[in-house]
């Protein structure tokens, strides 16, 4: 009897019955609704690794109680362990981070496969210099040129707003990044090198902090990281000789939104989404001044952006034509095309521009924009795509 008073035999008997409960409580559930016990799937086939983690990923899917749970689980963890699960970091501040890209930023520099001794050049799908070198020659032979236009990391701009040990670092550098960039400028390739640029901004001359580059609650930049980028893309472009000033006018209009950002939106909360206040954003929304309307691309540019979701955000989404093609074309005086590819920019833009072949024609510029961490992290890697 007295051992049925000690806490640890009461937390065992507890553990037990959820232990044991869940699966009950889940089988009946299935039987009262006439569906086929799930449990029992795992008899249906002969066992392979492959299938059981599918047969794994289909009961957490199907799980009633932990569908129930789970969103109440991850506020408590959040709300009292500051804890953002898999995919978030929780900052300082109100500042979130993408925990996947704050892993790419300090993980040491990943092994190379070996390449050519002429070129320096590896071949390998998972090889961004590569791919990229052999895009920008398919590109060459075809009388267009390539600016690459990596896109910073949040938390390599930010990594003071990510713990306290930061200190007052205004930035910090992937090894794989700079090894990247060292091959880059070995090969030649024109980049534009946003890394400084936003180093520079965030010190300013008199060393106070200037207006956040980065969205708090969102991996994204922010219209002033938009705007920044727009006009140091249409400098070089121009010192290249490779686009001149056009005579478009425009002029901007201040609007703001309210945005939830996707980094809490990936904690799959509504509990945490209604307990975080939405962030405003005040955006530039650049308008043609001979007609009073809102940017659009044009179909006869001679510049096109290819890019991901940085290059989507505030130019297809609220509040419109207040992203970087629209600023770039402000910048250049002239409108310029688009493709878009969320998440796509090591390999699925490319991929969609293969199956457009249209949207080549009569461009003499390519600005190929991705961000920092799809260096490691890219969706289907860095794959060798042959032009249309």
């Amino acid at each position: 009897m007295n051992r049925l008073r000690d806490p640890q035999w009461f937390l065992l008997v507890a553990f037990l019955a959820i232990l044991g409960g869940v699966p009950l409580i889940q089988t009946l559930k299935e039987l009262r609704e006439e569906e086929a016990v799930r449990a029992l799937e795992l008899f249906d086939q002969a066992p392979t690794s492959a299938g059981l983690r599918s047969y794994e990923r289909r009961l957490e899917q199907a799980n009633w109680v932990g569908q129930v749970t789970r969103p109440w689980v991850q506020y408590a963890q959040f709300a009292w362990l500051r804890d953002g699960g898999s995919k978030v970091t929780i900052g300082r501040e109100g500042w979130y981070f993408y925990k996947p890209g704050l892993n790419y930023l300090i993980d040491g520099p990943q092994t190379s496969t070996a390449g050519s001794a002429s070129s320096g050049v590896m071949v390998t799908s998972s090889d961004p210099v590569g791919a990229i070198v052999d895009y920008r020659d398919q590109l060459a032979a075809r009388g267009i040129r390539l600016l690459l236009l990596p896109v910073p990391n949040k938390e390599s701009i930010y990594p003071d707003r990510v713990t306290e040990r930061a200190g007052s670092m205004r930035q910090a550098d992937a090894p794989r990044t700079r090894e990247i960039f060292a091959r880059l400028r070995s090969a030649k390739v024109e980049v534009v090198d946003l890394f400084e640029e936003f180093r520079s901004y965030r010190s300013g001359a008199s060393g106070v902090e200037q207006v956040p580059l980065y969205l708090a609650q969102d991996t994204h930049w922010s219209p002033a990281g938009v705007e920044r980028a727009a006009r140091l893309v249409a400098r070089r472009l121009t010192e290249l000789g490779w686009a001149q000033k056009g005579r478009v006018e425009y002029e901007v209009r201040s609007t703001a939104v309210r945005r939830t950002g996707d980094l809490i939106r990936m904690l799959q909360s509504p509990a945490i989404e209604r307990a975080v206040r939405a962030e405003e954003v005040v955006c530039q929304q650049v308008i043609r001044k001979d007609a009073g309307e809102l940017y659009r691309d044009g179909a006869e540019a001679e510049v096109l952006v290819l890019g991901d979701s940085f290059t989507r955000i505030y130019q297809q989404d609220a509040p419109m034509s207040a992203g970087f093609s629209a600023h770039l074309a402000r910048e250049l005086n002239h409108p310029v095309m688009s493709l878009v590819n969320d998440g796509g920019g090591s390999t699925l833009g490319r991929q969609e521009l293969r199956a457009n072949p249209a949207m080549l024609e009569g461009r003499k510029v390519v600005i190929w924009e991705f961000v920092e961490r799809d260096i490691g992290l890219g969706l289907h890697g860095w794959q060798r795509v042959a032009l249309p």
